[in-house]
């Protein structure tokens, strides 16, 4: 049986309506299986799905207005779909959206962000991340394929920032957060652009909009990303950050992260 490429990307959209046309575009001109979008900033009723059908896609999706908000948008319908943390604390639905397409099943996520680390808001993002830990137990199995995508809010290591030694007390830096979610990571899971691109510095996805010319002098995060269990991270032939959507017309201030597999 001939083996076939299987494409999967993920965006923070910071707004899937602002961003829809350059994410159809993208879809197209890289003929991407599956695009795992967060941050939508769209309540269900408002979310574009038609836009999004008429050029061929499907959707699944949970939001609300203005802030958070998660879509998994393919080419081939999906299957098995749910949505939030199901374990009787607050599901954070337009936080989480998993599903089956193509035989691999997808857990899409936008991870709390945390704001600072002497909030409440820091130790829920903690205990979210353990809460995900808990989420794969419950309806995955290591030796099995999955992929986690997103904007988990978490650079992993030195080389995941820039001037990593001002960044020790941030949200997405500080040793808690990498901590948790070196933990999450112990299930079983292995970092699939890492396992391209091992020891190379300088690979961002976020580049913050309030930092002048932050793109052309590289100065950025690798917080979005994509996990795979070792049964289908040994499948991926290959993985990228496209730095140069970032430099389109009216961008996100992150950028897609993508990672190829032959199934």
């Amino acid at each position: 049986m001939s083996k076939s490429r299987y494409r999967i990307a993920t965006l923070n959209a910071n707004s899937i309506r602002v961003r829809l046309p350059q994410i159809l575009a993208w879809m197209d001109d890289h003929q991407a299986d599956v695009v795992c979008v967060q941050e939508t900033k769209v309540q269900d009723e408002d979310f574009p799905l038609a836009e999004i059908e008429a050029a061929g896609y499907q959707a699944v999706f949970r939001g609300k207005k203005s802030y958070e908000g998660v879509a998994i948008l393919s080419r081939e319908e999906a299957q098995d779909v749910c949505y939030g943390l199901d374990d009787g604390d607050e599901p954070d639905e337009p936080r989480l959206v998993a599903a089956t397409i193509r035989g691999v099943p997808i857990l899409n996520t936008y991870v709390p962000q945390g704001r600072s680390v002497d909030s409440q808001h820091f130790q829920y993002k903690l205990a979210w991340l353990g809460r995900v830990r808990r989420y794969l137990e419950r309806h995955y199995a290591p030796d099995q394929p999955l992929v986690w995508v997103g904007d988990l809010n978490v650079a992993p290591t030195e080389i995941d920032v820039y001037a990593p030694e001002r960044q020790v007390k941030h949200v997405d830096f500080h040793p808690d957060a990498r901590a948790a979610l070196a933990e999450v990571m112990t299930w079983g899971l292995v970092d699939v652009f890492r396992q391209h691109h091992p020891d190379e510095p300088g690979q961002f996805s976020y580049f913050d909009f309030r930092i002048r010319n932050a793109v052309d002098n590289n100065l950025g995060w690798r917080i979005d990303h994509i996990l795979a269990t070792e049964a289908l991270a040994a499948k991926s032939v290959d993985a990228w950050i496209d730095v140069e959507a970032r430099r389109a017309e009216r961008p996100s201030d992150h950028t897609f992260v993508v990672a190829d597999f032959e199934l």
